[in-house]
């Protein structure tokens, strides 16, 4: 049953590591992650969504945040949240592939050579296994543009983006 389980969270694992890399390595000290210094306000939200370029700039967080539902077995998004099976994914934009400290990413990962955009999430969300040979990833893919676009905004506005 344990088995069943394991394999049932690995199937819905869904974003940017290596998932299956023999679940990664919890961050340093966090048994519970601590809490973000400040809560972004809805407005505050609403603001960083309206500064997207489009078409993230009018994508529907609730579906994003919907989609995210397969990710979360994987993924925590909180500042300061635990690796799980996946990274934690505050603050990926901007971040060079497999670099965040105290994750065990897998060797196509660590050495994808790009740094996260919406350009290359998109790409990955759509077919992680094509898109980067050799991760560990089992999530399938996400196949409609509609939801990968919902999914980058809600993660733009989740995860502590500053446009550059």
């Amino acid at each position: 049953m344990r088995s069943a389980l394991m394999l049932s969270v690995l199937g819905s694992c869904a974003l940017l590591a290596g998932c299956g890399q023999g679940g990664g390595e919890k961050s340093a000290g966090s048994a519970s992650a601590p809490a973000a210094e400040h809560e972004p306000t809805a407005a505050e939200k609403q603001a960083v969504l309206d500064s997207l370029p489009a078409p993230y700039n009018t994508a529907d967080i609730d579906n994003g945040k919907m989609k995210f539902a397969m990710c979360r077995s994987c993924h925590t998004i909180v500042e300061g949240g635990a690796n799980l099976t996946g990274p934690n994914l505050h603050g990926v934009f901007g971040r060079k592939a497999g670099a965040l400290e105290n994750y065990k990413y897998s060797e196509a990962v660590k050495n994808a050579g790009f740094v996260w955009d919406a350009e290359h999430l998109d790409k990955w969300l759509a077919e992680p296994r094509t898109f980067l040979p050799g991760t560990k990833m089992s999530f399938a893919g996400l196949k409609a543009e509609k939801d990968r676009i919902d999914l980058i905004a809600f993660l733009k506005v989740e995860t502590g983006y500053k446009a550059p």
